[in-house]
């Protein structure tokens, strides 16, 4: 595909506003439409970024001819749905993180991906920042092998607010869509599946509905082993921050900067073309339409972790 990659993104919040920022530094694509929930702000949005056509509704945007491709960073519950809608209008799509918020759900959108041969991708990012893809060259080269992965997804949100501090129509989930990143990383860089997953929860929030605090293990068939702590309950730092304990070496992730153990900076700014992990996620996708190939992040290739989180799901239900 030679032409201009013409592209809807729906959800014009403070995610939608991080791939437009990556789209703007990749030549050979055009975002055409923004879907938004509310009309002015959205058209706020869409004029920042000279975007023309702006709507509620994703069909809106679906209908256009000239559309090839849509970016879905809408609410958590809608992300099946609307990926199997995007398809079925002929449109590849890149669906944000987590795909779906059930297996079942993750499951159809892999089986109708594999039936319309387009080109379907989750927004794992993780895959993409620098400071893991340095991990992962040394891991494949054979330099470091993973013997424990330790994670601190840590947020201080007690009320329904995005990344902006703006409010939000939906709620975030700890397991569904911020423990989604570390199962899917774990296996990807172990390079072995995860055979073996516990959870623990703290109590239920009275309001939001949801737990707060949860802690997850992780065992790969290799070996490898992962402890997860997430929490919507710390006041600071925020973020998420991975240590990869390894047999040669100890390296801390955060975002796209990466340190060794002994918090001595590691350069990452020559790992790809770009230091941002969004857009290099978005080049990706972008290169697999072009190329006609399956990307890295596949809605295939992640359904494993959807699988982990349905297990650590009825396990957590249970009790």
């Amino acid at each position: 595909m030679a032409k201009t990659i013409k592209v809807a993104l729906a959800g014009a919040g403070a995610f939608g506003i991080k791939h437009l920022d990556g789209i703007k530094n990749i030549d050979g694509v055009e975002v055409v439409s923004l879907v938004g929930r509310r009309l002015e702000p959205t058209k706020e949005v869409a004029d920042k970024y000279a975007i023309k056509h702006v709507s509620t509704e994703l069909a809106d945007s679906l209908k256009l001819p000239e559309v090839d491709a849509v970016i879905l960073c809408t609410p958590t519950q809608m992300h099946a749905a609307q990926a199997i809608a995007c398809m079925k209008a002929g449109k590849h799509v890149q669906v944000e993180i987590p795909l779906a918020d059930s297996l079942t759900d993750a499951q159809a959108v892999v089986e109708l991906q594999k039936k319309s041969g387009l080109v379907a991708m989750c927004g794992h990012t993780r895959r993409f920042n620098p400071s893991h893809q340095w991990v992962r060259k040394k891991i494949v080269a054979g330099e470091f092998n993973i013997q424990q992965m330790d994670v601190q997804t840590y947020f201080f949100r007690r009320t329904n607010m995005n990344a902006l501090g703006q409010p939000r129509s939906w709620t975030d989930h700890l397991l569904w869509h911020h423990a989604a990143h570390t199962v899917d990383l774990f296996a990807y860089q172990a390079r072995s599946p995860i055979v073996k997953a516990n959870a623990v929860q703290g109590p239920i929030h009275p309001s939001l509905g949801i737990a707060m605090d949860m802690s997850i293990q992780l065992k790969a068939q290799n070996g490898a082993i992962c402890t997860l702590s997430l929490s919507f309950n710390n006041d600071g730092p925020l973020g998420t921050f991975f240590r990869y304990i390894g047999d040669t070496g100890t390296y801390i992730a955060r975002y796209d900067d990466l340190v060794n153990g002994k918090e001595e900076k590691i350069d990452v700014s020559k790992v790809d073309v770009s230091m941002n992990g969004i857009e290099l996620q978005d080049r990706e996708f972008f290169a697999a339409i072009r190329e006609g190939r399956e990307p890295n992040s596949s809605v295939a290739r992640v359904l494993p972790c959807y699988q982990v989180l349905h297990d650590l799901d009825w396990q957590l239900a249970a009790g």
